[in-house]
């Protein structure tokens, strides 16, 4: 995604400056990522939050101030309040993903754990990562899924770069221990994840 944030910077300069043709141009190259990390989030809802989100930021575009990478990462922050919002305002039903409730509380090499992602189906990877501890899971997202750098991810999410990079690295080793469990073993348990993660560390889809 980074390779198209030349394309993308010009064509929110152009879409700023009134060219309609150049918002859906925008749209084209943030909606896939920004879809794919709803659906980690709000499940089958993506679409509609992804809509909500859309309008809000069509409406503040003017103010945006930044290049193609930096328009990535703002609308990112918007879709992901709107997804916060739709989850506070469904909290009485049943969760839609294992990420529901835990979110309601929250403020460059190729490596063997990228191509392990990669390989993976969306919803096989949502479901992985469902399994992950929480700032794990949506650093993970934000890195492989919308395609953010360290810094813009924390923005995001209200937090150190380091942190970030820490997390998505510990979070696709742990991606690519479960898929190698769930190879040799036809599937690991969910909510055990025996040998993945660390003791203590309390993973997206477990209960309080």
């Amino acid at each position: 995604m980074q390779a198209y944030d030349g394309e993308l910077g010009a064509a929110v300069a152009r879409a700023q400056a009134g060219d309609e043709a150049a918002f859906a141009v925008a749209y084209r190259l943030v909606q896939p990522g920004l879809l794919g990390y709803l659906r980690g989030i709000v499940g089958d809802d993506a679409e509609d939050v992804a809509s909500d989100a859309w309008l809000e930021i069509a409406r503040d575009l003017g103010r945006f101030k930044g290049d193609g990478a930096g328009f990535r990462g703002w609308s990112a922050t918007i879709a992901r309040h709107r997804a916060l919002d739709h989850l506070r305002r469904q909290k009485v039903r049943p969760r839609a993903t294992a990420l529901e409730n835990d979110l309601l509380e929250l403020p460059g090499t190729h490596s063997t754990q990228d191509q392990a992602l990669e390989s993976l189906s969306t919803e096989q990877a949502l479901a992985l990562v469902a399994r992950l501890p929480r700032d794990q899971a949506e650093a993970v997202l934000l890195r492989v899924v919308v395609g953010l750098d360290g810094p813009a991810a924390a923005r995001v999410l209200g937090k150190r770069p380091g942190a970030v990079r820490t997390a998505t690295h510990r979070g696709l080793k742990r991606l690519a221990q479960l898929l190698r469990a769930e190879g040799a073993s036809d599937g690991v348990s969910e909510g055990t994840g025996e040998g993945v993660t660390d003791d203590g560390s309390r993973t997206l889809g477990e209960s309080r």
